[in-house]
């Protein structure tokens, strides 16, 4: 049986502020992180996913709020 491997990276830049958002899965478990970086300041915050999670982001459905617990 094949495993399950996911990533995709946002970059967005909002008042000179850059924002990278990022979900990583391998296998049966992932992460979420967010980092801030403004200037030569970097902040990153990063959470495991719940399962949950993971089957919908296998299904291909949308997560709203994904991030909120990143902030």
């Amino acid at each position: 049986m094949k495993k399950f491997h996911y990533h995709n990276t946002e970059k967005r830049v909002h008042n000179g502020k850059h924002i990278t958002r990022k979900v990583l899965i391998k296998g049966g478990k992932g992460y979420k992180s967010v980092t801030m970086k403004r200037g030569k300041r970097n902040h990153t915050i990063k959470r495991g996913l719940k399962d949950k999670e993971i089957c919908k982001i296998k299904n291909g459905k949308f997560i709203k709020g994904l991030f909120k617990d990143c902030v």
